[in-house]
């Protein structure tokens, strides 16, 4: 059973509007087609909103919905003849006339919650985490660890050492690592690259330095190490 917010202006509500929504064990909870609602309205699976006659109304509500963050799927209930009206730029994920039967409701209702879920599980398992031996790097949190040890680091220095780590192996020339670390219309040289290397290793310690390594006449390449081993890169 899903929890349905319905907002219509109209008095009979969800049985005018969608008469086979009633027949269904949905919990449908019914505001009024206005934006003012929104700020207290209870936290629902699914938002339907009445499209059948105040076009204008709908239109400009399913878009502040998309624009202010709403993840609930919005669908927009109408006639057949109002079917012309609706367009990409309602932002909504789908249309139902108000005709349709029980079952059908009942299958967009599950379609939509379901594909909502199965996103949220999407989202939770995309890491943030970059790994390469005993370093840690967290994009979401800006942090970066050895052995579970945080490393001080700005924020010029750590996406330095997240870039270099994201392919390790990999040699990037000073050019390279300027243009992708500082941008193009950075107009400082390629020493600011050795300077903040040399920051870096000093920052990861005696132990750790060498997982950034030179490659004589080209650049620098992050060394992949084995956890609890020293990596053996030259450094120049």
């Amino acid at each position: 059973m899903a929890k349905v917010l319905l907002l219509t202006n109209t008095q009979g509500a969800s049985a005018e509007v969608l008469p086979a929504l009633g027949l269904l064990s949905h919990q449908v909870k019914v505001l009024p087609l206005e934006a003012a609602v929104l700020v207290d309205a209870p936290v629902m699976d699914l938002i339907f909103v009445d499209a059948r006659r105040e076009f204008p109304t709908a239109k400009s509500l399913t878009r502040l919905l998309a624009t202010t963050g709403v993840e609930q799927p919005i669908i927009a209930i109408t006639t057949e003849g109002g079917l012309t009206a609706i367009s990409a730029d309602w932002q909504i994920s789908d249309v139902i006339l108000d005709s349709a039967g029980p079952a059908e409701v009942d299958a967009r209702i599950r379609l939509a919650v379901d594909s909502l879920n199965f996103a949220r599980i999407a989202a939770e398992g995309v890491s943030t985490e970059i790994r390469q031996g005993d370093v840690v790097i967290d994009e979401g949190t800006y942090t970066a660890k050895i052995r579970g040890t945080s490393l001080d680091l700005t924020f010029k220095e750590f996406e330095l050492l997240k870039y270099l780590a994201q392919h390790p192996g990999r040699v990037f020339t000073r050019a390279q690592l300027l243009q992708e670390i500082w941008g193009y219309d950075y107009f400082g040289g390629t020493r600011t690259v050795d300077v903040h290397i040399r920051r870096l290793r000093s920052k990861l310690g005696p132990e750790f330095e060498s997982i950034i390594g030179t490659v004589r006449n080209v650049g620098y390449r992050f060394t992949v190490q084995q956890p609890g081993r020293e990596a053996t890169s030259e450094l120049v």
